[in-house]
């Protein structure tokens, strides 16, 4: 019997699309964009995102639809499970994630607060 093992972050192909383009864009088509979790936001905690062109210790490597994604191993349990959409609509045009663990989040979509209660929240963006 084959036991599937779910990837720890997906990225859509519409996402995977736009980083594609984004990274031949900045003349680094070999990077892969790493996504990470930082302290702040209205409700605790907050996303992140950047190029990078290099892997650094510990780093969790998904590979999917051509893109490298890059987790760091303190954001990983934050983002288990997580999903990174690109959206382009009316109201917002960018890079969102769509996160199992977020229990609460603000009004702007950029930050989020875990069951466990991490992070203070704080006043709206």
């Amino acid at each position: 019997m084959v036991q599937e093992i779910q990837a720890p972050v997906t990225i859509t192909e519409k996402a995977a699309e736009k980083a594609i383009a984004l990274l031949k864009e900045r003349g680094n088509p070999d990077a892969a964009l790493r996504v990470f979790v930082v302290g702040g936001g209205c409700s605790g905690y907050q996303y992140g995102m950047a190029v990078a062109t290099e892997r650094e210790e510990g780093d969790t490597v998904v590979e999917s639809a051509g893109v490298t994604v890059l987790v760091d191993p303190q954001s990983l349990p934050l983002m288990q499970g997580a999903e990174i959409d690109y959206v382009d609509d009316l109201m917002k045009s960018g890079f969102t994630i769509f996160n199992p663990n977020a229990v609460k989040g603000c009004a702007c979509g950029s930050s989020f607060q875990t069951a466990d209660g991490g992070g203070e929240a704080k006043s709206c963006c």
